[in-house]
């Protein structure tokens, strides 16, 4: 029952982030400018409400399910993974796309999921802290498994990432949650994949090479991204970190009048999740110049940093997608819509340090098993790369997070991630 639910909600939360994208398209068609005002007073609003409604729905949403697999105090778990906090998860995230933050419902739906399941064990009796983790763990699999419409890669997330160990009993339960989730997204919108069919190959030979420049660029990007994200998650020293830390609500003001310049810029191509940008990239309907992938590279520190709710998955596979498409036009020869995969899960795999995943989701995603080697030497290369130059992502945020938790009179100068 309870993967049903986590189903339908990932279902109907995709469909309002998707009605959201479509008005905000057309609000900007209409007057551009009106950014101006609306994203610093959405991102201040979100901040204010997180803060005293919904404390514990800022930021990612995977973090805090990493975190609370790792927490000996249930109780602080339950806080953390409250029905009440789930649903300010998911209306904060809707607000911030609606004012154009540069962020993602997949994260958040992997917390959502991981609400419901371990919400459903406590109405169940489920006292074993193995089997309320075991709930945890797969209610975030199935929420991103959903999210997606990936299932392999919810399963493989699952392990590589959120649990990072492979246990019998708790893979069990993965599989069923996953597999009912699934069932239910696809009996509800039909069977699809996230950015449709992409029937490219990468023949053995020259082309090649473009995995060696998508696995450097997207790796060395990647990790940067990564490694800015962890630093100011852990605060800024100085009077500079003492204003943030007072003035949380006036600081995203800031941040979104930031992103509404890049925004204008970017001529609105930076708002939102860059679902629709990346699958025109994908399927080949649109050419974005180099400067798309940096602007969405800024917008999603600034939002990210902001503290608001939302997640960073959609982002990163769109800035992916253009740093592969920018890519493309070295390589005459080679396909374009194999770059730009290269490229999206090069990036991706460099964010997240979770290679195999990184993978197997671009795969399912894509419907395209052809190119399924190309990808994952794109992953692991790129992972090799990132490694260098940050820590993982999700675990360095949790690792911060049970720091809090532990001392609690520690606090950083920036909102939580």
């Amino acid at each position: 029952m309870g993967a049903i639910l986590v189903g339908f909600v990932a279902v109907v939360f995709a469909s309002i982030a998707n009605l959201i994208a479509q008005w905000q398209k057309e609000l900007i068609h209409t007057n551009a400018w009106i950014m101006l005002a609306l994203s610093p007073a959405g991102l201040a609003l979100s901040i204010w409400l997180t803060r005293n409604y919904f404390k514990g729905a800022q930021g990612s949403g995977i973090p805090q399910v990493i975190a609370s697999l790792h927490m000996s105090d249930m109780k602080t778990v339950d806080q953390i993974l409250a029905l009440k906090t789930a649903l300010g998860k998911i209306l904060l995230t809707l607000l911030g796309l609606a004012c154009g933050a540069s962020i993602g419902r997949e994260g958040p739906t992997c917390q959502v999921g991981a609400s419901l399941l371990h919400n459903f064990g406590q109405l169940g009796k489920v006292t074993a802290i193995g089997a309320r983790r075991s709930l945890i763990l797969a209610g975030g699999a199935a929420g991103v498994a959903a999210a997606f419409n990936t299932p392999l890669g919810g399963i493989v997330f699952a392990i590589e990432e959120l649990s990072h160990s492979f246990e019998q009993k708790t893979t069990g339960t993965v599989l069923a949650a996953v597999v009912i989730s699934g069932v239910t997204t696809i009996a509800l919108i039909g069977n699809y994949s996230y950015f449709g069919h992409a029937n490219v190959g990468l023949p053995v030979g020259v082309e090649w090479l473009g995995i060696m420049a998508c696995s450097i660029l997207g790796g060395i990007s990647g990790g940067l991204f990564s490694r800015i994200l962890i630093t100011t998650s852990k605060g800024l020293p100085g009077k500079i970190g003492g204003w943030l830390n007072r003035h949380p609500v006036s600081f995203a003001a800031l941040c979104g009048l930031v992103l509404a310049m890049i925004g204008l810029i970017s001529h609105g191509t930076t708002y939102g999740t860059g679902y629709e940008q990346a699958k025109e990239i994908v399927i080949g309907d649109a050419h974005y110049p180099a400067s798309f992938f940096i602007f969405k590279f800024l917008a999603t520190i600034v939002s990210y940093c902001s503290g608001i709710p939302g997640g960073i998955f959609a982002p990163s596979l769109a800035i992916g997608a253009g740093l592969g498409g920018w890519v493309a036009q070295f390589f005459p020869h080679a396909t374009v819509g194999t770059l730009v995969l290269l490229g999206m899960v090069a990036y991706f795999s460099a964010v997240v340090q979770s290679p195999l995943t990184a993978a197997v989701i671009v795969m399912e995603m894509t419907d395209n098993q052809q190119i399924l080697l190309a990808l994952l030497a794109t992953s692991f290369a790129a992972y090799g790369i990132s490694s260098f130059i940050s820590h993982p992502l999700y675990s360095s945020l949790a690792k911060n997070m049970l720091a809090v938790q532990e001392h609690p009179a520690v606090s950083p100068s920036l909102p939580k991630p």
